[in-house]
């Protein structure tokens, strides 16, 4: 978390434009659309399996951000509202306790977020536009059944869907391609508390979702 805050302050410094030469804008509601990668950092998950305890390491294959949004430009701030999706395939799962590896995994997260945003935009006299902000809101976790294991897979995690608090921040620039039209070039760093999925009361699996997401989009302005 504070090596992503370090990244944003320093994009937000480095783009920060000349102010005195700004032109002003006009204020306006707009809608977004946006694609891009989701990539997760490693999520340490703790299964309760009949009152034992275990604890992996899970790694995540890149994977899929998109969405859209919605809000109002005031001119140098703007508040929306985010609907978005993130899904990774799982890649590995180790066993912490004796660094043991398990083959063969099968298993996927995926997350449904509603956030609020608020981004300050740095206009200046060019068509380029640098902003920074961040939101909060909540995900819906979905984390599908996860086999692992060979020559036959057994069941790790049982699948589970969990509401839990979200939050990110980020940086970019908007290039204006009109006045009713632009492209957004975007980072996110996004992160959620604990989740806890349950297939049955005696078996339960804990993790959380931590990434750093790259994004194209494209604004339009009322």
């Amino acid at each position: 978390m504070k090596r992503s805050l370090i990244v944003v302050s320093a994009l937000a410094v480095l783009l920060f434009p000349v102010i005195c030469f700004a032109t002003p804008p006009v204020p306006g509601p707009y809608t977004s659309i946006f694609a891009g990668v989701n990539i997760p950092e490693d999520s340490n998950v703790t299964t309760n399996d009949f009152g034992d305890t275990f604890n992996d390491q899970v790694e995540f294959d890149p994977g899929v951000y998109t969405g859209g949004a919605a809000g109002f430009d005031f001119g140098l701030v703007r508040l929306e509202g985010e609907l978005s999706y993130r899904y990774s395939e799982i890649k590995s799962i180790t066993d912490t306790s004796d660094g043991f590896q398990f083959p063969n995994v099968d298993g996927n997260l995926g997350a449904l977020n509603f956030m609020a945003n608020a981004f300050i935009d740095l206009h200046n006299a060019s068509p380029i536009t640098p902003y920074f902000g961040g939101g909060v809101g909540f995900a819906v976790l979905n984390l599908s059944d996860t086999f692992a294991g060979a020559p036959s897979q057994a069941l790790l995690y049982p699948n589970g869907t969990d509401t839990v608090f979200a939050y990110q921040v980020g940086a970019g620039m908007e290039l204006a391609l009109n006045q009713m039209f632009s492209l957004d070039l975007g980072y996110r760093y996004f992160n959620t508390g604990k989740a806890t999925f349950e297939d049955d009361p005696a078996i339960s699996t804990k993790m959380k979702l931590e990434s750093h997401n790259a994004m194209v989009g494209l604004r339009m302005k009322f």
